[in-house]
């Protein structure tokens, strides 16, 4: 009789571990859809971290050579930059992790060549990657990540197009030239008309100016 109670008692302990354990397994499973999110957040945050160098030195490269505008723009994009690296940092700290980078040296090319490594970065940003992170970020019910996310993408979307016209013009571009960026979201422009950021919505006072 005893050895029957205790065969009783233990097949119940080990259904009670089992429970304990499945509850586990589905509690994860309900966490696994926002894995992919949180990796596309360090992922962006990775990326705009590295921008914001490269463009710095892009900068520099662009005042060496008496392009005084492009100087003007890449800085302005590199502050643009600062903005999303913040943004990305809370939505991935939102997510319970920290925000990681691995900033690489920046390989500096001439200007002409750093504009069109600048642009097609920012077509593709623009176009497909935050794309496809903002649709993941929708099917997780992630607000701030989408928010970040859409953010970051007009912001890509407005260097592209400031970028284009310098490539364009590039002889134009040799005095220094007043841009504003939106400090809510990144939005880059050289329009000193705007009364709100186009993307936002946030007044005019709050865009910073850079030249």
């Amino acid at each position: 009789m005893i050895n029957i109670k205790r065969t009783l008692f233990a097949a119940a302990a080990l259904a009670m571990l089992a429970g304990s354990v499945q509850a586990a397994d589905k509690k994860t499973a309900a966490k696994k859809p926002e894995a992919a999110t949180l990796e596309n957040l360090q992922t962006a945050f990775n990326g705009a971290s590295n921008a914001k160098s490269r463009y710095e030195a892009f900068a520099v490269k662009a005042d060496a050579e008496g392009y005084a505008g492009v100087a003007s723009l890449f800085r302005a994009m590199a502050v643009s930059e600062g903005i999303s690296v913040v943004k990305q940092a809370k939505a991935i700290e939102a997510l319970g992790a920290a925000a990681v980078a691995d900033i690489k040296l920046p390989v500096v090319k001439s200007t002409n060549m750093n504009l069109k490594e600048a642009r097609k970065n920012t077509n593709n940003d623009s176009k497909k990657m935050y794309r496809a992170f903002i649709n993941k970020a929708v099917a997780d019910k992630n607000d701030k990540a989408v928010m970040s996310f859409k953010g970051a993408q007009a912001t890509q979307a407005s260097h592209s197009k400031l970028i284009l016209q310098a490539l364009i013009k590039l002889g134009d571009w040799k005095a220094k030239k007043k841009f504003i960026v939106c400090q809510t979201c990144g939005y880059t422009t050289d329009d000193m008309t705007i009364k709100l950021c186009p993307e936002c919505t946030q007044p005019r006072e709050q865009f910073k100016e850079v030249e």
